[in-house]
């Protein structure tokens, strides 16, 4: 995710340098850019050229990269630069038992259609964090799709189930519905190839007509006695809907679950 992010910023022409530190090798790509250096040392780290510190890492290391990093800090006292957190299951609270309480926490939850500029992200901030950092992260965010604010921090573990896991629900749909064709007579690769496209090419009109409804949307495609309301018949009284919300309320507990 990082790296996607990474590509995408540069894209976007946000960054005017960045220090990319991983004691291992990075991808080639991300050095193409004039903007990249590579570090490999926390303490080599130049934080008085840092607007922003991005934590893009592994929740499994995040103890062990925040207790680097907060030396560092502690070092660099008169700096108060934002950390911007991408990792999963690490609240704001975390950041500030390892980090200390002074320093301003950004929480993002983008998810991977980012890669290619059509994520949704969602933030929250400490109240420490000020209107120009907010701003830089909103930018940052809204380079790689759509970015918005939430109320409560608390609600980051709802956005995780819907829409930072939710692309893999909707692969998933695609796969099911390539499923289904093959059980009706389709090749596996024409019953792959119609799924695809079709979910693509929904996604692509509900954006196009964002005023519109979803709702009505689904209406459009159904004609009264047609085909789509024979199949909308089977899937609203059926278990879809209920399946769907216990899958996002398993999601939503997994996400409390990791935050403790």
């Amino acid at each position: 995710m990082g790296t996607a992010l990474l590509h995408g910023w540069y894209k976007a022409k946000l960054l005017n340098s960045v220090q990319i530190l991983d004691p291992y090798d990075i991808a080639p790509s991300l050095l193409s850019y004039p903007q990249a250096f590579h570090v490999k040392l926390m303490e080599s780290l130049e934080l008085d050229k840092c607007d922003i510190i991005i934590l893009a890492v592994k929740p499994q290391i995040m103890d062990s990269i925040c207790g680097d990093l907060k030396q560092i800090l502690t070092t660099n006292h008169s700096l108060h630069i934002p950390i911007l957190s991408i990792a999963a299951g690490k609240n704001i609270a975390y950041f500030q038992k390892h980090l200390g309480d002074n320093i301003p926490i950004i929480r993002t939850m983008p998810n991977t259609p980012a890669a290619i500029g059509q994520g949704i992200s969602a933030l929250c901030a400490t109240d420490n964090v000020t209107n120009a950092q907010k701003d830089t992260a909103y930018a940052l965010m809204s380079s790689v799709g759509q970015a918005l604010w939430l109320d409560d921090e608390v609600q980051m573990d709802a956005v995780t189930a819907v829409s930072g896991s939710g692309p893999a629900y909707v692969f998933y749909m695609m796969e099911a519905m390539a499923k289904a064709g093959e059980n009706i007579g389709l090749s596996a690769e024409q019953a792959m190839s119609l799924a695809r496209q079709t979910v693509i090419g929904a996604g692509a009109l509900a954006r196009h007509e964002n005023e519109t409804p979803v709702f009505k949307l689904r209406q459009n495609v159904t004609s009264p006695g047609g085909t789509t309301e024979a199949a909308l018949e089977v899937l609203m009284s059926g278990d879809f809907q209920d399946a769907l919300t216990q899958a996002i309320k398993a999601a939503y507990k997994r996400g409390q679950d990791l935050s403790d």
